[in-house]
């Protein structure tokens, strides 16, 4: 039996330029970028319109889109006011004027020239037309007596066909430097066997092997090298469109000569007359391009045809990328960005940017924080309404001064959860004790007093210490917040909803024993979870039916009997509408006795409950102040009247002192944040 053994491939690798941006950079800021587009969206903006306006605004440490599209402007505005599109033209004139000089010159020298050749060769050579064009035209058939001469003339006709040539290939112009005739032909043959696919092509007769054929043939010619006859297209359609305008951009005078001109490259009207069949197909083949576009140069740096057309390549590009850039059209993604494009125009920075920005949008989904709902709208997730709440949490933790917020009850007995800590036992003390403290400090305390432990210590009640336990209560929270619109024409919108939001994150994260109903009252009061309050525009509607939401409050307690009734509300006005019994609201301005009658009896049923009450009065209205202080002193509860930048610190202390039981040490909110990581 014969065996073969096949070598595996030897393993290549390819080396190349880094594009990845700073590996040293730091991470990509989600929970930054989560906060302000958590802001702008509860300021009433969708959450689509809040990602698009932090990405074009950017951050402290990062660059926007506003910014990448205005150096893409500068850059734009730097090309055009840098050249002027008459270089070749000019570089025609220099070389006519050399020739015609150094022939003048061999005329008068040339003592052996019949005189009347003489006078008839300088005659044509005084009689020349001012037109650059026509006078290298009518020079075409002259007889040159100076070699100096006829090679300045030569030069012209091969700087024409370099440069019409690098009009539609880029690269051209430098490849047939020094080009032969041999080199000549194989153009001209590229460009008929060119012609002729792209001719079978608007017949819809091409073929793969056709365009197989022609590379085979021509593909040298090609250094980009196109896979199928469409990427040949492509890059063809764009350079060629490109050379369209650079001549749209020309004065009319410099586009007659430039025109006037070609007939003369390399000495003859054929290689004209083959671009111009390629334009023809490429026009056709390719309508989308922009053919009739132009630019205004006003600047001093001559450029020939073929670099005048690389500008104008990359004048589309600077404004495809300003367009890319400004994602204001239809289903705009930041994926549209072409940043290898932004780096070659732009500079590298501007790409790593344009590349941080784009792993930003990718990472705020990729990671649940933003989700499509089922009407196509970009909503804020769960997960991202618990990033904003523990933010929020921790401005609270920063704002909350003094040990004013207590929450947990600890109490002395065994009954409850340890906390982790120990104390000295006191009298009356039943917790039960810390063994390895208990005996550590009856070793220490034989030490210390010259004594020996090593054969056994005797106890101490001084040495004793008990395990800290802590009774956990539970309650039931009613934040009612007002959502008339005297709220958002105020500035009160926002703060309402991050108060709201900090509460609902510090009750479902640390105290997941308590209910918590969210309740906005308006017009009408309804119960809304976290994710539509926050969400929630501000409309024009007429009312403050405190009457409905405590309705709403009371049921909820109800559903809770063994817990500790909790009532916030936070307003800026007068109740001025009830809730009939039949389910309509009735309103009134100035607010009607009967409304303030029939809410004054919710606020009373509410109390009867047991319900720790506190209201957030906002707003300096005397009237308003006198009314709410008759509220809460009825109520047995407390007005609290904070500045809009301190209202949900106020909220958060309200809850965590409201808490039955709350005898004892009180608990810092700054330290309950510095400890375990509770908000995860």
């Amino acid at each position: 039996m014969v065996r073969s053994f096949h070598r595996a491939p030897p393993h290549t690798a390819r080396y190349g330029k880094y594009s990845g941006g700073d590996p040293l950079a730091p991470p990509v800021p989600v929970q930054q970028a989560l906060e302000a587009i958590g802001a702008d969206v509860m300021a009433g903006t969708s959450a689509d319109r809040a990602l698009r306006e932090y990405l074009r605004r950017g951050s402290r440490d990062r660059v926007g889109l506003d910014d990448l599209v205005r150096r893409v402007r500068e850059r734009r505005a730097q090309l055009v006011s840098r050249h002027r599109l008459d270089g070749t033209l000019l570089q025609v004139q220099r070389l006519l004027e050399h020739a015609v000089l150094e022939e003048r010159k061999q005329l008068a020298n040339d003592v052996r020239m019949d005189d009347d050749a003489r006078a008839f060769a300088e005659m044509r050579l005084e009689n020349l037309p001012a037109s650059t064009a026509a006078a290298v035209n009518e020079l075409a058939d002259y007889d040159w007596r100076s070699r100096t001469a006829r090679a300045d003339y030569d030069k012209i006709r091969e700087l024409l066909g370099r440069e019409l040539l690098d009009q539609r290939f880029a690269g051209m112009k430098q490849a047939l430097e020094n080009a032969t005739d041999a080199d000549r032909q194989a153009i001209r043959d590229m460009l008929d066997d060119l012609n002729a696919l792209l001719e079978k092509r608007r017949l819809g007769e091409d073929t793969q092997d056709d365009f197989d054929e022609f590379m085979r043939t021509h593909g040298a010619q090609f250094p980009e090298n196109p896979q199928n006859l469409d990427e040949l297209l492509d890059t063809l359609a764009e350079r060629s469109a490109a050379a369209q305008r650079m001549l749209n951009s020309m004065t009319p005078e410099q586009r007659d000569e430039i025109l006037g001109l070609a007939a003369q490259a390399f000495g003859s009207p054929d290689l004209m007359q083959s671009l111009s069949r390629l334009d023809d197909n490429l026009r056709s083949l390719r309508p989308g391009e922009d053919w009739t576009g132009s630019a205004s140069f006003s600047g001093g740096d001559p450029m020939g045809l073929g670099e005048a057309t690389g500008v104008m390549q990359d004048l589309s590009d600077l404004d495809s990328l300003a367009e890319q850039l400004g994602q204001s059209y239809p289903g705009a993604r930041m994926d549209d960005i072409d940043v290898d494009a932004l780096a070659r125009l732009v500079g590298d920075d501007a790409a790593v940017s344009a590349r941080a920005l784009r792993d930003l949008e990718q990472e705020l989904r990729d990671t649940g924080m933003l989700q499509r709902a089922s009407d196509g709208a970009l909503r804020l997730t769960p997960r991202a309404m618990r990033q904003l709440g523990r933010a929020l949490m921790r401005d609270v933790a920063t704002r909350q001064s003094g040990r004013m917020g207590r929450r947990e009850t600890r109490q002395a007995g065994a009954a409850g959860d340890r906390t982790g800590s120990t104390r000295e036992w006191a009298y009356g003390d039943t917790e039960p004790w810390d063994i390895p403290r208990t005996v550590s400090n009856a070793v220490l305390r034989t030490v210390a007093d010259g004594g020996d432990a090593s054969h056994g210590v005797r106890l101490d009640t001084r040495d004793v210490e008990v395990v800290e336990t802590e009774q956990r209560t539970t309650a039931a929270v009613a934040l009612l917040v007002d959502t008339s619109f005297s709220m958002a024409m105020d500035g009160r919108w926002v703060p309402m909803k991050r108060t709201a939001l900090a509460l609902h994150h510090l009750i479902s994260t640390r105290f997941r024993g308590d209910s918590l109903q969210l309740i906005a009252f308006s017009r009408y009061a309804e119960v809304v979870d976290v994710e539509q309050l926050t969400a929630k525009d501000a409309v024009w509607d007429k009312g403050t039916n405190l009457h409905h939401a405590l309705l709403l409050a009371e049921r909820h307690f109800r559903k809770h009997p063994a817990a500790q009734p909790v009532l916030l509300i936070v307003t800026d006005g007068e109740p001025t509408a009830h809730l009939e019994p039949n389910g309509e609201v009735y309103f009134s301005y100035p607010p009607d006795p009967y409304t303030i009658a029939v809410t004054v009896r919710e606020l009373d049923t509410v109390h009867r409950m047991g319900a720790q009450t506190t209201f957030f009065r906002l707003g300096e209205d005397p009237g308003l102040a006198r009314f709410i202080d008759a509220l809460a002193f009825r109520a047995e509860g407390r007005v609290v009247a904070p500045e809009l930048d301190d209202l949900g610190r106020a909220v958060v202390d309200s809850y965590l002192g409201s808490r039955p039981g709350r005898t004892g040490r009180p608990e810092d909110l700054g330290e309950m944040l510095r400890g375990r990581s509770w908000w995860w």
